[in-house]
């Protein structure tokens, strides 16, 4: 993804952009129930790297697990590339946190764009108070080991229902996470920032007091024409 198109997925909202999809035939891009943890965070923007949970079992999963650096939950804390987003499959569980604010805290210090899970985060509070963008279905206190297995990292997952490869685009505002098939990105975001310059002139003329009919969907000619000028005043 170069940094044009980041630049304008950063200026889109999920609402645009799964428009957009549907305007292509993608229906099920918005992950499901996954709700952005610290409001005052930057927008999410970047492609996934991706976690897979199973459910645990009992021999497996102890404490002692951790002390393996090959268990794929940490490992992937250290690996996840700068720029990247840690997707993580908890198969819609948040009975057991999917990791907590020491785990986030180093995805963040390494440069990493930000965390999802359909699962929950532990340690919420204080990452309420994080400048990072973290989503999730809800708070969980209870460690990982309780209810997930890690098994896999970088693999086709499901999050939120969606399903989610490795390097497809991830953005995420205060509504929810979208999902972007990678080999669309760059034509999405062009779409999409084009759609957001007509919304915007919409809803400033619908604020003053103007009717939909003809505005949304613009089909007066009228319209068009006010909406060049406007563009063209506001150098968009």
């Amino acid at each position: 993804m170069n940094e044009d198109t980041r630049r304008k997925l950063a200026a889109v909202s999920t609402a645009t952009l799964t428009t957009v999809l549907f305007k292509h035939g993608f229906r099920n891009a918005f992950l499901q129930g996954v709700r952005l943890i610290n409001p005052a965070a930057p927008r999410l923007v970047g492609p996934a790297y991706t976690l897979r949970y199973i459910p645990a079992r009992e021999d497996l999963d102890r404490l002692d697990a951790f002390l393996d650096p090959a268990h794929p939950q940490r490992r992937g804390i250290e690996e996840c590339p700068p720029g990247a987003v840690f997707v993580v499959d908890s198969r819609g569980d948040p009975k057991a946190a999917s990791a907590g604010g020491i785990l986030l805290t180093r995805l963040m210090r390494r440069g990493v764009a930000g965390a999802v899970t359909d699962g929950g985060f532990r340690d919420t509070p204080e990452l309420a108070a994080m400048d990072w963008p973290i989503y999730h279905a809800a708070p969980s206190a209870p460690t990982n080991l309780i209810r997930h297995h890690a098994v896999d990292l970088n693999v086709p997952i499901a999050c939120g229902e969606v399903p989610v490869y490795p390097g497809d685009i991830m953005v995420g505002d205060g509504e929810g996470v979208a999902c972007i098939p990678a080999h669309m990105a760059e034509a999405v975001a062009a779409e999409a920032f084009e759609q957001t310059v007509v919304e915007d002139f919409v809803q400033e003329r619908v604020e003053a007091g103007h009717s939909i009919r003809g505005l949304y969907p613009m089909t007066d000619p009228a319209n068009r024409e006010l909406l060049a000028a406007w563009r063209k005043e506001r150098g968009r």
